[in-house]
């Protein structure tokens, strides 16, 4: 996975390995090998055994090309790999045409490699495979050898039974190379969501994590900038007014006592305020999600209330991350007012993000927090030729690839939320977020141990 200039991740070119195309050609040379010896050698079918194998031993010298060639663990491009299929299903079909056509029984075998198209490439790839396969199924149905059979007895498939063949495999191949494209896509799609989630949330541990950083090398720095401070101070006294070394040493000594200033402030985000930093009541969570998204033109009420006391929690940047992201989309869309809400009670804890705006679109509601599934927005196309999603009020949304809102619920969810997505009823219009958390599980978090 790779970011675009705007910072939206997009999928890299799905490829295979070679070793698996390997394998499976080998898997199916050891089959065909086998059948044309039963059927030649133990049955007495008489059938074309000598071109029979050239085909077959075609594709055993491939595989082992391709293995000399390059290692094991080497990548194709789905082009290559298509190519490599291609050559499967001619082969396969010149295999049928020498040994019955559509009256072969194994013939149903020319579908393997679309489907192992639809697993492992792309639509593109899959959409020719299929076109070439549907040729060759369509030629064999009237151009073909005798099925073996025993000797003197040939069996002549009557024309409307070959058509039902290859009415079957067509209608075989579309379900299948279908059914398979769409499994294997949407975990496509969902094995590189949560792998873009995984590093949005590496990349806000990383940020808290620098506090501490920033507090240990303060208190390394602390010991040698004491050092030249008193030293400093000492040397000040040691020459007379007007001396320029005096002013320098002076000079010296306000320069380290303004960097002792400094490491004392990084120092107290591991001190007793430390304690306060990491311990963040739900209405301060509310006010530090916020505030980045004020000044935008749009206002953002806060409230915060319950019966009991306040929920206090443990600052948890994928919460932030989280909330961050659902509030942004909000004020994207809102015409005036977002109202952003904590309500709790002796149960539950629950925030509510609530805008005037055009709402969810009914068609994705359904689908909302799915990786890959706009929101509120269509994409359209750029200058550069890169998709943009822009909304009604021609403003980009900022969900170009509907990751936003897959990120913020997982993330939400994995610190024990539940995240729901609604539309506002009549008279008013809106989206609605709502995110509830036990009580206990956010109590429990913010029980560290005293110091």
């Amino acid at each position: 996975m790779i970011s675009t200039p705007e910072g939206q991740p997009r999928l890299l070119d799905p490829q295979i390995k070679l070793d698996t195309l390997v394998r499976l050609r080998w898997l199916a040379v050891a089959g065909q090998t086998v059948s044309l010896l039963v059927v030649h050698y133990l049955l007495n079918f008489p059938l074309p055994i000598g071109y029979s194998y050239v085909l077959v031993a075609a594709s055993a010298w491939l595989n082992v090309i391709l293995k000399i060639r390059w290692p094991s663990s080497t990548r194709i491009s789905k082009n290559a790999a298509a190519a490599q299929l291609a050559y499967d299903i001619i082969q396969l079909g010149g295999l049928f045409y020498l040994t019955g056509g559509l009256g072969n029984p194994f013939c149903f075998l020319i579908l393997a490699p679309v489907v192992v198209s639809a697993t492992a490439l792309s639509s593109r790839n899959t959409i020719i495979l299929g076109a070439l396969a549907g040729a060759v199924v369509t030629l064999l149905t009237a151009f073909h050898m005798p099925l073996p059979w025993y000797d003197g007895t040939q069996i002549d498939l009557p024309p409307l039974y070959l058509v039902g063949v290859w009415f079957s495999l067509m209608c075989s191949m579309f379900f299948m190379a279908t059914y398979s494209l769409r499994v294997a896509e949407e975990a496509r799609q969902l094995s590189n969501a949560l792998a873009a989630s995984d590093m949005v949330l590496a990349h806000q541990k990383h940020l808290s994590a620098l506090d501490g950083l920033a507090t240990a090398a303060a208190h390394e720095l602390g010991t040698p900038l004491g050092t030249i401070y008193l030293t400093a101070k000492e040397l000040s006294t040691e020459f007379e007014k007007g001396d320029p070394l005096r002013e320098d040493a002076e000079l010296v000594y306000s320069q380290a006592a303004r960097c002792r200033e400094i490491l004392k402030k990084l120092t107290s985000l591991s001190s007793d305020a430390d304690q306060v930093f990491q311990r963040m009541p739900i209405s301060l969570l509310l006010s530090d999600v916020s505030e980045p998204h004020r000044g935008l033109g749009i206002e953002i009420k806060v409230n915060a209330e319950g019966t009991g006391p306040e929920p206090v929690g443990v600052r948890d940047a994928a919460i932030s991350y989280g909330l961050g992201n659902l509030l942004e989309n909000a004020v994207d869309f809102a015409e005036t007012t977002v109202l952003f809400e904590a309500k709790w009670d002796e149960k539950f804890v629950e925030i509510f993000i609530v805008d005037d705006g055009p709402g969810f679109a009914p068609e994705v509601l359904a689908r909302m927090g799915e990786p890959y599934v706009s929101k509120r927005s269509a994409p359209a196309i750029s200058e550069d030729g890169e998709e943009e999603f822009i909304d009604d009020g021609e403003r980009q949304s900022g969900g170009g690839l509907g990751l936003g809102f897959f990120i913020a619920k997982t993330l939400l969810e994995r610190s024990g939320g539940r995240v729901n997505f609604h539309n506002r009823k009549d008279p008013e219009h809106g989206a609605l977020v709502h995110i509830r958390w036990l009580r206990e599980t956010m109590d429990q978090g913010a029980q560290t141990p005293e110091s």
